[in-house]
Parts: structure tokens; C-alpha cells; sequence
């Protein structure tokens, strides 16, 4: 973190190098803190003051849904818990790093629309002793660093799952910080403008996914004159289970291993933490295209994958179940976007709930009841979604660039490298 010769105008610090007139301050005194009040639920209640648990955040947002609130008679009461628009909520529970959005230790900024609701236990109020909405914000960045990430790896107690940290540790954290207000004004609205631009492109991206659903109400609607079949008479062949076999860390000399973990929420591969199969008889599970893989167990049950080749080759594992179509009757897209249906998602969950663990053996899967229209409509359906669907991941992948871009600013500007003055 240090160096012998740092360059001019610069020196070394407890956190590394930094201007010759910035300060590292223990966070602890630069703010004052509440520790949230712990509200009994028999007082909950469906309308009222909203109060933030932290069950009821992300890693960085409050969630709108679910919400518990109190008698607005109680609002004098508990004024001391009421939440500003800007103040900070650390979370004193949770999850180790990097589960982010149960972690112990997450922050989130107040927005304007929970302004008033009250602060219940287990997470802490943060203001900055000259709070603005930019010293806040310049806070907030310096808990989004890694660094951050690793301090928090370093002082939480207990298991992965069942995670705490001390607000006295927590207040020992260094933020290095320049020495007017004007440059922290200017530092942090400069990455408010980069949040900016991030939260518009991910509004955009919600707004198009919206727009994807309606369409698929629509055009995956039974019409006049299509036919109801069982998948099972749309196959090629039986359906088959994948290999059972241990994963392996990734060697690109070995097959590329395709687990149910590996597929997103919405069908895509996760490539983020491939990992390899070593089996002789691996090579006999590689997925091919028009392949669509079904989750057969668990709390994923249901979930599908319909091969790309651009993915790379792929081995699919034991509790995953191939199925093969017959594109003379079923296309494999039309199939796959059927999955993506309220209906299908009506039917897994009526028909995978046994005793113990959720699941949905082959012939299970080939008793599904599907809709399909002649194939040249359905591959016209196909071409509409897919096209969505482009459109979609090239906003996906503008926004993680946006994010990265996000990223290089914050190691920039909170240490000093590029000044704003």
C-alpha cells in the first residue's frame, strides 16, 4: 500500500497513496450514528409509518414491496429513528461478502421516497457532522471500493450465513478525504452523474423486460387453431439426465461443466464462475443446438437453458434434463420462451410440490400440456422475443461497461489520483 517515493504532491498513508493535503479520518469521527429502535411485531400493522428492516433492503436499495408499518399516532414517539432523505443504513447482520445482498456491512442511501419511515433494528442511521447530500454521497462511494469489501471480510464474526460486525470496528475504516468542501462537492457529483446515467440505463432495461412480458402474453396466448399436445409427443426422443460427476476447478483442457447454479433466472449461461468436468465419459453429455435443459430438483426446479453455441461446448450435469425437440413439429425457441411463462412457471409449481425437496422427474416434464401454432408462426414468435431479447443484453452489456467505467472513477477520484479542483 505505501511507497518509498511516492510522486510529488503526494504521500504515503495508512490506506496508500494519496495527495499531500488530503487526511485520512477514522470514519467513526467524522459522523454521528442511531442505532435502530427494535420495533415489536404485534404492533405492525398494513398501513401507517413504513418501517426499513433490513430484510427489507438490497445491497444498495430499500425494496418497495412488503413493507411493515406502525400507527402514525406513535410518529412522535419515535422521531429519533425517522430516516432522512441521504442518511446512510449500514447493516450490523447478515451475510459475508460477496453474498451482496444479505451482506452484514451493506450501505444504502435513503431516497427521497422513504424520507420519514423509521429504522428498526440490527442496522444503523449515518450522518455526516456537516451533512449535505454531497458529503453523504462521498461517503457512500467509499463504502462501494473493494477495499471496503475486504475490511468487512476482516472484521465480521460468526459463519458465513449468520454474519456481525461492531460499530466499533466498523468506525475504525479510513476515508481518505480532501481538504475542502468544494473539492468533496465536486468529487461526489461526479459520481452522482455516473449513478445517474447507471440508474437511467437500468430503468430503460426494466422498462424493456415489461415490455417482453406483454409481448409474450400476447403472442404465446392459445389461439383458434392451435394444438394442444404433451411435450412428450414434440421429442425426438425420451428425454435423458445429465452426467453425475463432481465439478472441477475450470481447465480449458477439459470439458466446460454446465451445473443448474450456471444458468441465470431468465435462461441465460453464467460464465462468470465456469467450471470444469473431469469424467471419461463426459464427452457423451455435450449439449448440441436446439437442446434445452430443464432443472429437475431443488429450489431452481423448473428452471430451463436452451444451448448456444457461442456459449462454448458445454456437459450438462445429473440434475439437469435434456430435452430434444422435434423441429418438425416444436420449435426449440418457441419451446423455450414458453418457459418463460406465468403459465409453465403455474403448472412447475403445482406439480414439483412432494414431500421434502421440489422436483419434476422426465416423464413429469413430457406430461406438460403445450399450446403451439403451425411452425412458421411459431418461428415467427421465436424471431420477435429473440429479437427483444438482443436488444435487452446489448443494453446489459452498455450498463455493465457503464458500471466498470463507474468503478475506474471511484479509484480515481476517492484517492486522489485525478484532483477536481
Amino acid at each position: 500500500m505505501t511507497n518509498n517515493n511516492p510522486p510529488q504532491n503526494y504521500k504515503n498513508s495508512e490506506i496508500g497513496i494519496i495527495p499531500q493535503d488530503w487526511e485520512v479520518k477514522r470514519f467513526g469521527d467524522i459522523i454521528d450514528y442511531i442505532k435502530g429502535f427494535p420495533f415489536k411485531s404485534k404492533d405492525y400493522q398494513q398501513d401507517g409509518i413504513r418501517i426499513i428492516r433490513v430484510s427489507d433492503t438490497t445491497f444498495d436499495s430499500i425494496k418497495k414491496t412488503n413493507g411493515i408499518f406502525i400507527d402514525e399516532k406513535d410518529e412522535g414517539i419515535y422521531k429519533k429513528w425517522r430516516l432522512e432523505e441521504s442518511d446512510l443504513i449500514f447493516t450490523t447482520v447478515g451475510s459475508k461478502p460477496p453474498m451482496y445482498d444479505s451482506m452484514v456491512g451493506k450501505v444504502i442511501k435513503v431516497s427521497k421516497e422513504f424520507e420519514g419511515s423509521l429504522l428498526n433494528q440490527n442496522a444503523v442511521l449515518i450522518r455526516a457532522k456537516h451533512k449535505t447530500i454531497q458529503t453523504q454521497t462521498l461517503l457512500l462511494n467509499n463504502f462501494q471500493t473493494k477495499r471496503y469489501l475486504q475490511y468487512i471480510e476482516l472484521i465480521y464474526r460468526g459463519n458465513a450465513n449468520q454474519a456481525s460486525i461492531t460499530l466499533k470496528e466498523l468506525f475504525n475504516f479510513q476515508i481518505p478525504l480532501p481538504p475542502t468542501l468544494r473539492e468533496q462537492t465536486a468529487i461526489a457529483n461526479a459520481l452522482s452523474d455516473a449513478d445517474a446515467l447507471i440508474s437511467s440505463l437500468e430503468k430503460l432495461i426494466e422498462k424493456k423486460r415489461n415490455i417482453k412480458q406483454g409481448a409474450m402474453q400476447k403472442l404465446l396466448q392459445p389461439k383458434e387453431g392451435w394444438e394442444v399436445k404433451k411435450l412428450g409427443e414434440c421429442l425426438l426422443k425420451n428425454p435423458d439426465y445429465g452426467i453425475n460427476a463432481a465439478a472441477v476447478e475450470f481447465d480449458d483442457t477439459l470439458p466446460t461443466y454446465l451445473r443448474i447454479t450456471d444458468i441465470s433466472e431468465d435462461g441465460r449461461y453464467l460464465s462468470s464462475n465456469k467450471v470444469s468436468v473431469n469424467n471419461i465419459l463426459a464427452t457423451s453429455f455435450y449439449l448440441e443446438e436446439g437442446d434445452i435443459v430443464f432443472a429437475r430438483t431443488g429450489a431452481s426446479v423448473g428452471k430451463t437453458y436452451l444451448y448456444d453455441k457461442n456459449d462454448g461446448m458445454l456437459v450438462f450435469a445429473g440434475f439437469l434434463i435434456r430435452i430434444k425437440a422435434n423441429t418438425e413439429i416444436l420449435s426449440p425457441k418457441y419451446l423455450f420462451f414458453l418457459t418463460q411463462t406465468k403459465s409453465y412457471w403455474d403448472w412447475v409449481l403445482a406439480n414439483s410440490m412432494r414431500s421434502g425437496q421440489p422436483g419434476l422427474n422426465s416423464n413429469e416434464y413430457k406430461s406438460w400440456q403445450i399450446s403451439i401454432p403451425p411452425l412458421s408462426e411459431q418461428t415467427h414468435i421465436a424471431t420477435i422475443l429473440s429479437d427483444m431479447d438482443a436488444e435487452i443484453e446489448g443494453l446489459e452489456a452498455k450498463l455493465e461497461k457503464y458500471r466498470a467505467i463507474k468503478l475506474g472513477m471511484m479509484q480515481e477520484l476517492l484517492t486522489g489520483k485525478t484532483r477536481l479542483v
